[in-house]
């Protein structure tokens, strides 16, 4: 597998989300293959962006293939990674693959299902914090490595959010059990 470059970041976040589904995040040796993101763009008025620049939001401004990473409500760290400017694809959950007893220890479960099945159970396994905040992820103590295989993804709406949910921009490996949630029944027409 071979690192990612900074560059294949500078495209919609849709577009790098789906394509990150099956590519393995590593901090500090420890993690696993993507499974589940979430894309965010300017126009979205379920982003971080959607009311401009601040303090909080910077880094969704700054160079692609860079970490945005913030408090959710207070209380739970959630990493994106910044694409187009004002865009992010949001990390939602991992198969955990490497590290796994450091990632049971820092959750405090040794359930490999509980591990990285959500975005704040992503960064609690894998130690990331607001320090990591605007770090790009071609250099120490991220890896991040393409897909070594095509791997099927399927897509639909987000969840967590109450404007722009329908927007089918939530992509997760095929059958995965390590989703944070299962994709929506759709009803028969």
């Amino acid at each position: 597998m071979n690192q990612i470059p900074l560059s294949w970041f500078a495209r919609p976040a849709a577009e790098a989300a789906a394509d990150l589904i099956g590519c393995r995040l590593l901090v500090d040796g420890i993690g696993g293959l993507i499974v589940e993101a979430e894309a965010y763009d300017r126009s979205d008025p379920a982003s971080h962006s959607f009311s401009g620049p601040t303090r909080r939001n910077a880094s969704m401004f700054g160079p692609p293939g860079h970490a945005y990473v913030y408090r959710s409500y207070g209380l739970h760290w959630c990493m994106n990674i910044v694409c187009e400017v004002g865009s992010a694809v949001l990390v939602r959950a991992l198969a955990p693959t490497a590290g796994l007893d450091v990632m049971a220890a820092r959750r405090r479960t040794t359930a490999p299902r509980l591990l990285c099945a959500g975005p704040g159970r992503v960064c609690q396994a894998l130690a990331i914090t607001g320090a990591h905040d605007g770090r790009p992820l071609d250099r120490a103590p991220f890896r991040l490595l393409a897909r070594d295989e095509p791997v099927a993804v399927v897509s639909g709406p987000r969840i967590g959010i109450t404007r722009g949910a329908e927007t089918p921009w939530r992509f997760l490996l095929a059958g995965s059990r390590f989703a944070s949630r299962p994709l929506p029944r759709t009803k028969p027409s």
